[in-house]
C-alpha cells in the first residue's frame, strides 16, 4: 500500500512516517513526504496513493489548493493544529483527522477506520468535506475544545459539555463526568462561537447546555432559577440575568 504525507514540518512528518512503518495495522510498500502545496500537485499529477495524511495548513497555502489543481481519487486523513477549523466537518463524512499533537493510538484509530471503509471509498465526499470547510456558515460554529490535561492535550465535544464557568478571570469547562478544565478564552467571547440551539449565557457567570436543564422556577416575573441535572460549580442557585429572561424563554421554545 502506498501512502503519500503532505506536511511542511520536518518532525511531524518523520513521526508520523516512523509510526506509519513500524504499525501492523495495514501494509505499507510505499511512504513519499511532500512539503509543499506545489510539490504535492506536481506528484499526484503523475501519481496515485492508496491513503493521503494531508497537513490543512501549508507554507505556500492550504491543502484545499491541492484538490483544486489535479484529481486525488484516495482517502485523506487531515491532520491540524486547529481545532475548530476542521473536526466539525469530519464526523460527516468518511475522512477522518488528527489533532496535533496527536498519540500513536489516535494514528490507529484513524488506519483502522481506513482499513474499514476504503472498499467504499466514494473521493466525492473528499471534495464536499473541504468545501465545508472553507464555509464561513460551518466554520462560525466552534464543536470542539481545545484543553490542556496534564501533559495530555485533550479535544473535547460540545455534546460532553454541560457548561461554561467564569471564575474571576479564568473561563472553565466541566463536562458529563463532572471534570473542569481551564479554557483559554472568556464567557462573553465564546458564547458567539457556540451553537445558539445548543447553549445559553444564562449570567455573567454561567453558560449552560439545554441537555442538564432540569427545572426553570419561577420565583417572580423578575426572578428565574435554573436547576440543573449536575452539580452546579457553588451552593448559590443559578439565577437568570433579567435582562435575558424574555431571551431565554424564546431559547427554550425554539
Amino acid at each position: 500500500m502506498k501512502i503519500a504525507i503532505v506536511e511542511d514540518e520536518y518532525l511531524a512528518s518523520s513521526y508520523l512516517k516512523s509510526i506509519l512503518e513500524q504499525q501492523s495495522i495495514i501494509s505499507v510498500s510505499e511512504i513519499t513526504v511532500l512539503k509543499s502545496v506545489k510539490e504535492a500537485v506536481a506528484f499526484f499529477i503523475e501519481n496515485t496513493v492508496d491513503l493521503a495524511f494531508m497537513d490543512i495548513h501549508l507554507g505556500d497555502g492550504k491543502s484545499l489548493e491541492i484538490f483544486e489543481k489535479t484529481s486525488i481519487s484516495c482517502p485523506v486523513i487531515f491532520v491540524t493544529a486547529y481545532d475548530s477549523y476542521a473536526i466539525s466537518v469530519f464526523k460527516h463524512f468518511t475522512i477522518d483527522y488528527l489533532l496535533k499533537p496527536f498519540e500513536e493510538q489516535e494514528l490507529f484509530d484513524a488506519l483502522t477506520k481506513f482499513k474499514n471503509i476504503k472498499d467504499n471509498f466514494n473521493s466525492d465526499t473528499t471534495i464536499q468535506s473541504l468545501v465545508a470547510l472553507e464555509n464561513p456558515e460551518t466554520n462560525k460554529i466552534q464543536r470542539h475544545f481545545l484543553v490542556n490535561h496534564g501533559y495530555k492535550l485533550i479535544s473535547i465535544n460540545e455534546n460532553d459539555i454541560t457548561y461554561f464557568v467564569a471564575s474571576g478571570k479564568h473561563l472553565f469547562i466541566y463536562v458529563n463526568s463532572g471534570n473542569s478544565y481551564l479554557y483559554n478564552n472568556t464567557l462573553t467571547d465564546i458564547i458567539h462561537n457556540l451553537d445558539q440551539i445548543l447553549f445559553f449565557k444564562v449570567n455573567r457567570k454561567y453558560i449552560v447546555s439545554r441537555s442538564i436543564i432540569k427545572e426553570v422556577v419561577k420565583h417572580s416575573a423578575q426572578k428565574i432559577e435554573l436547576k440543573l441535572t449536575v452539580p452546579a460549580v457553588e451552593t448559590d442557585p443559578i439565577i437568570i440575568s433579567k435582562k435575558e429572561i424574555n431571551n431565554f424563554k424564546n431559547w427554550l421554545n425554539q
